[in-house]
């Protein structure tokens, strides 16, 4: 498996495979793409972790909202191994959501 880290307000797009553009017909599916419950914050901003299966080279990351963001697409080339992801949580604060009993969310802060 892969990673990536993807900011509030942001969404994944085109994805490529090794052949190219994902071809859902070829692949007779959609790329998985998972986002994890967990996330860290650097500055003001939460970066939420995505999974994505070893297959996916590059993944099409855009805001939500077009009109508020001047930047209007990233590709990111360089998808984060699990070391890299261990190594970056170990470095930040990590914030977990999970849904308790009555079906609320809950927070949980783990400081290192």
């Amino acid at each position: 498996m892969k990673y990536f880290f993807l900011s509030d307000g942001w969404t994944t797009g085109r994805v490529w495979e090794f052949g190219g553009l994902w071809n859902e017909i070829a692949w007779q599916r959609k790329p998985i793409i998972k986002p994890l419950r967990l996330y860290i914050e650097e500055a003001t901003e939460k970066l939420w972790l995505y999974q994505v299966e070893d297959d996916v080279l590059m993944v099409e990351v855009l805001p939500e909202d077009i009109t508020d963001i001047a930047i209007g697409q990233v590709v990111l080339k360089r998808l984060m191994t699990a070391d890299q992801v261990i190594e970056k949580l170990c470095a930040n604060q990590i914030e977990m959501t999970t849904n308790s009993d009555n079906g609320m969310p809950k927070q949980i802060s783990y400081p290192l």
